[in-house]
């Protein structure tokens, strides 16, 4: 028993230590396509699926960034397998990680003021709530915007 768990892990070690690190990357590329397609087709079913624009939200800014995320991270394991590295992939990912959660909240403030949305909870009595709050100066409501 103990001989046979010897030669498991010694046949194991040998196949480990004969996988080339091309290898290495395709498999690494190919779990990060998977990983990618994965979110994306669940960010892309959620949003056909939910209801309400404020649910909508979560499917392409979560779910479908993430999967982009890790489509341009196979990209970028693969070039730099193969010689021909590339940092294009990383200057996409940093534009699609601080667009995705800005266009987002402009989406729902856009809902809320719209009074598309259920009704907020009441505002904090401090300045630092700013959604509906407005300047005393300032004498339109949100539904004259």
């Amino acid at each position: 028993m103990i001989e046979d768990l010897i030669a498991m892990e010694d046949a194991f070690i040998g196949w480990l230590t004969a996988l080339e690190p091309v290898k290495i990357a395709d498999i690494a590329t190919v779990v990060a396509l998977y990983a990618g397609a994965f979110f994306a087709f669940v960010g892309s079913v959620g949003l056909l699926k939910l209801d309400t624009p404020m649910k909508r939200l979560h499917a392409p800014t979560k779910a479908s960034t993430l999967g982009v995320g890790s489509l341009l991270l196979a990209s970028m394991i693969q070039a730099f397998a193969h010689g021909s590295g590339s940092v294009h992939e990383v200057l996409i990912m940093a534009f699609l990680f601080v667009t995705a959660p800005i266009s987002a909240n402009f989406i729902s403030k856009v809902n809320l003021h719209r009074e598309d949305a259920d009704p907020t909870p009441p505002p904090p009595g401090d300045s630092a709530w700013a959604t509906f709050d407005t300047h005393p100066a300032d004498d339109r409501t949100p539904k004259e915007v």
